[in-house]
Order: structure tokens, then sequence, then C-alpha cells
């Protein structure tokens, strides 16, 4: 049994404990662990979901069922954060996807299949063109915080008109990446055929017989969303009482925390086909995550944002865009070549963790 699916059945015994903790009032803290650890097989079996809903439905609807869902768990938790208010610690949280998939993820993938493979390879175009759009996402959240520092005075209308503007250009983006992968483009993304064949070696004919029931696994998908809701309603509720009295910042629990909790799934995923020599899906599971958050989450968060009355703009502050341009250059430096060994791995994983560093002894302002 592999560890995804380990961790995706052990970890449910925590949304009952969750559940008690909220209502009998064990404490925020314990409140906060234990949603914390619910969401994370609930991460898991709604990718799973999407995955296997995808197998039936083919590849151009499993591929917008995978831009809807794929990070479905992150955009959640966000959307529940900014109903309440907690718009830095929203802002903060896309900020850290991006990096944590980047280096972190990237990082892991890297190390420990470098360990098992003395070198993996991968398509270079596919990270040469992830690598480009995400350059366009650093700059769609360089020129907001640049119009503010490089002028006199500016009213937070503009802004939000900006960020808005800014918002729907991601978005026509992200469809156009869709229509690039799915469509004109679609023979450099069969990635993930090859672990498909690894984990079903028999034969295609036995392997059509053999669908995932569909109704079966849009329950499943349903019931994951619905459950994901509820425990990120508990989480949420408490954040920012836990980390205050941890001692910990909204910009280092948004940047940091939140991200390890929503994107267990993609952190399980890469790491294990990078351990079964597909380098390809790995890079392609980290890198189109943080693609999706950039170009897709964050800009509907700005949408949902001003339908809700909690207006959030696309001004990051000046550290947070740093980081992200970090994590962007270095991931692109490292995957330029098709390459990866154990020592890159470390190399992205050693700026992960002076990043965090920074990130938590960065004061409050």
């Amino acid at each position: 049994m592999s560890i995804k699916k380990i961790l995706s059945i052990a970890l449910l015994v925590f949304i009952p404990i969750s559940i008690a903790a909220e209502y009998l009032h064990w404490g925020s803290l314990a409140v906060f662990i234990t949603s914390a650890l619910a969401i994370v097989p609930l991460a898991i079996w709604l990718s799973t979901a999407t995955e296997e809903v995808a197998i039936v439905t083919g590849p151009s609807i499993g591929g917008l069922l995978n831009a809807v869902f794929g990070n479905a768990t992150e955009l959640i938790i966000a959307i529940v954060a900014l109903k309440a208010g907690l718009i830095d610690i929203v802002k903060a949280s896309i900020t850290g996807t991006i990096i944590s998939n980047l280096l972190l993820v990237m990082g892991l993938s890297m190390l420990l299949g470098g360990f098992k493979y003395k070198e993996q390879e991968f398509k270079p175009v596919i990270a040469r063109v992830n690598g480009s759009t995400m350059t366009l996402a650093v700059i769609a959240i360089l020129l907001p915080a640049m119009v503010i520092y490089t002028s006199n005075g500016v009213e937070p209308a503009a802004i939000q008109n900006l960020s808005l503007i800014t918002a729907i250009v991601l978005i026509a983006v992200y469809a156009l990446t869709l229509l690039f992968s799915l469509k004109t483009h679609s023979y450099l993304y069969d990635v993930g055929l090859v672990e498909l064949e690894s984990e079903n070696p028999q034969n295609t004919d036995e392997t059509t017989a053999h669908k995932p029931n569909l109704w079966l696994w849009v329950g499943v998908l349903v019931a994951s969303t619905v459950a994901v809701a509820f425990e990120s309603e508990i989480f949420v509720g408490v954040v920012e009482e836990t980390t205050k009295g941890l001692g910990l910042t909204p910009l280092f629990t948004g940047v940091i925390l939140l991200p390890i909790v929503g994107g267990a799934a993609e952190y399980v995923t890469a790491v294990g086909v990078a351990m079964k020599n597909n380098m390809d899906l790995s890079v392609s599971v980290a890198m189109g995550s943080s693609l999706l958050v950039a170009l897709l989450v964050a800009p509907i968060l700005v949408i949902i944002g001003l339908v809700i009355h909690q207006p959030m703009d696309l001004n990051f502050s000046p550290f947070e865009v740093v980081a992200v341009a970090i994590a962007v250059t270095i991931a692109n430096l490292i995957s330029l070549d098709g390459r990866s060994n154990w020592l890159e791995g470390v190399l992205l994983l050693a700026t992960y963790i002076v990043l965090a560093s920074a990130f938590y002894f960065h004061p409050i302002t």
C-alpha cells in the first residue's frame, strides 16, 4: 500500500476528533492541529477523485476538472479565510503556495528521486513553457506593488481596479494555457501515461474494461469538497488566535503553514511519482500547481472578494514579490536542462528553508 493511501485512510480519524475539539472546547491549539490533520486526507481524497473521474471523462474534460479541482483545497481554505476578513493571510497563502510548490515539492521530489536514481530526466519544453508563464505571474504581482511604491499616493480604488484588470488577464491566460496543453500541443503533456501504465501493467483492453465507477468517484468528489469546506471553517476560525499565541505573524502563517496543510495531496503525488522515476509527471504537478494558483486561484479570489464585500487586491508586499521572483528564477534555472539529481533537490530545499526563516523573522509592519 502506498504512502498516499495510508495517509488518506489513517488520518481520517482526525475528522471526528477535530469536530469534538471544536464543540467540546478543547482549546484553540487542539482545534488548530486536529483540523489541519483532518484536511490532509480530505485533500488527498479530493485529488484522487478528480484523477479517477478524469480517467473516465477523457483528457479534455479531465483537464478542465483538474483545472477546477486541482487546487480546490487551497481555494476553499482561502475563500473561508477571505470571508472571515483575514485578507493578509489569504494573500500570503498565495505567495506561499507558489513558493512551496516550486521549492519544497520539487526539491523533495528531486532529492528523494535522486537518492534512488543517479540522474532523472524530464521534458525541458514543459519546464520552459511553465517557467515563461510563471514569469508573467511574477510581473502581475509585482506591478501593483510598484505602482504604490513609485507614486506619491494611490487611491485604494485605483489599486483595486488594476487588480481586477490583472485578474481578468490572468484568467484569460490560464484559459489559453489549457487550450495549449489540451488541444494544440497536447502531445507535450502526455506525461501521466507512464505512471498509469506502471501502476496498471495489464493490456489496454483489460484496463479499458475496468474503468473507475464514475458516479462513485463523483460522490467522493462532492463529499470531499463539502468536508474540506466544513473543516476549513473550523481551521480558519482558530488560525489567527492560535498563531498569535505561538508568536507567529500572519505573513509566516500564510506563506508557510497554510500551503503545507492545503497542498498535502500535491506533495505526496509529486514525491511518489519521482521515486518511481517519473520526473515528467512530478515536475508537471509541482509547476502546474504553482501556475494554477498564480493564474486562476489568485484572480478568482480578487473577484470573489468584490462579490462578498471583502475586497482583495494583488498588492503584495515587496518582500513577498522578491520571494516569488527568487523561487521562479531558481526553479527555472534548475529545470532548464531537463535533468535532475539529488544535489539540485538540496539547492531548492535550501532556498526554501532560507526563505521560510526570513518570513519567520520578518517583523510585523
